[in-house]
């Protein structure tokens, strides 16, 4: 095993130089959930040349893929991929990194397939973690149907093996009201931009009392068409997070009543559009993965900090570990003190410590992958312990969307 664990570090170095300049074209050309056309395109060729059979479109998904790797009859561990951008900031969550380590763990794998115990490996690439749900829609696909373990990673400023995520569901609101002269006769006129800018305002008074695991933010995403017309649209979007999943939706509920309250006032009709079907749901810790990638990581002489409690963002591979183990240690690509979604962020995710962590993290995984195909009992413990640790709970059924009267 060590001689194997060896010669995949190797491979991955060997690899080096291509997986960073994919790493920079992919950050140089940066795309928006499910529009990461040229994203997956050059992953997907990289992985046809590395030796794996590789899927487009999986799950109906345009940008989605899969890549397999085969050797006998096994465990199925999955090695995820991520590529979409930010609006306007680009990279700045790292997905450049997360995608060529992804590949890259794939590639030093695929560099000893005849020396591999049997078993398979699925390097999945999912779109959309930036709000569109693409692992959710992956998992209702059945992508992760016949998986025994997933893993990825995430860029951070420093090494850390497990970061707990808040679940997250998002509301939007469309406010109607009735346009008119803003000088000559407002009083003819319904403000809608009153109703957006009160409903911001009445969540941001809500905040001081939820719970300090959860977060309440949002934006107005339309606000009229000019200063001398009364807004007869206006439109918002909020994030409800929390790491406990029914606290979520019961805050959900008073986010909405936040812009029924205030569409009342402004005299507005309101609709509401609940986006149930991108919830993401907070991650479900794998003691038993995690020690695997943890033992694989020291060979490289690096130090992990402690677990993050107050820096908790949101992702869909959290749903990933509600219906298998899984795991998503986070990588240091960024100097410390760096936040993640800032310029100085999408900065990092090119430099050469942006390599290095791409590079670690690449062994790391194929490492860990190694361990669970040469150790069915490790894939067992792991599983167990997820079958020990109840689910985070799925939202209850409603209407996508509904219409409050004025």
């Amino acid at each position: 095993m060590s001689a194997l664990k060896d010669a995949i570090a190797a491979a991955v170095d060997r690899l080096g130089d291509d997986l960073e300049k994919l790493s920079h074209r992919i950050h140089a050309n940066p795309e928006l959930g499910y529009q990461e056309v040229k994203a997956a395109a050059w992953l997907t060729e990289f992985l046809d040349t590395q030796g794996f059979k590789v899927e487009r479109g999986v799950a109906g998904v345009e940008t989605a893929f899969r890549a397999a790797l085969e050797t006998g009859e096994g465990p199925t561990i999955a090695i995820l991929c991520e590529y979409d951008a930010l609006p306007q900031i680009g990279h700045a969550c790292g997905h450049n990194v997360i995608a060529t380590a992804g590949v890259g763990a794939g590639a030093g794998l695929a560099a000893v397939r005849d020396k591999l115990p049997k078993g398979r490996i699925h390097v999945i690439g999912t779109p959309a973690e930036e709000g569109g749900g693409g692992k959710v829609k992956l998992i209702k696909g059945g992508v992760f149907r016949d998986v025994d373990a997933a893993m990825m990673v995430h860029g951070f400023d420093r090494w850390v093996g497990h970061s707990d995520l808040l679940g997250i569901v998002r509301v939007g609101f469309e406010f109607k009201g009735k346009a008119a002269h803003a000088s000559a006769d407002p009083w003819e006129g319904v403000n809608a931009l009153d109703a957006a800018i009160q409903t911001y305002n009445n969540v941001a008074m809500l905040r001081q009392q939820v719970r300090p695991d959860a977060r309440l933010h949002g934006i107005i995403t339309h606000g009229g068409a000019a200063p001398n017309i009364i807004p007869e649209f206006a439109s918002a979007i909020f994030y409800v997070r929390s790491i406990n999943i029914a606290y979520m939706w019961d805050l959900q509920q008073r986010v909405i009543r936040c812009a029924e309250g205030a569409a009342k006032a402004a005299g507005c009709e309101l609709n509401v559009i609940e986006h149930r079907d991108t919830a993401y749901e907070p991650m479900k810790r794998n003691a038993a993965l995690l020690e695997a990638f943890r033992a694989n990581l020291r060979t490289f002489g690096v130090t992990e900090s402690p677990e993050i409690r107050d820096r908790l963002g949101s992702s869909d591979i959290g749903n990933v570990s509600q219906v298998i183990p899984a795991i998503q240690p986070m990588v240091k690509i960024a100097p410390d003190g760096t936040p993640i979604h800032s310029r100085a962020f999408e900065a990092a995710a090119k430099s050469p410590l942006a390599r290095e962590g791409m590079l670690i993290s690449a062994k790391t995984m194929a490492m860990t992958a190694l361990d669970l195909l040469a150790d069915p009992a490790l894939v067992k413990r792991a599983q167990a312990e997820f079958n020990r640790v109840p689910a985070a709970g799925h939202p209850r059924s409603a209407p996508a969307s509904r219409t409050s009267p004025q």
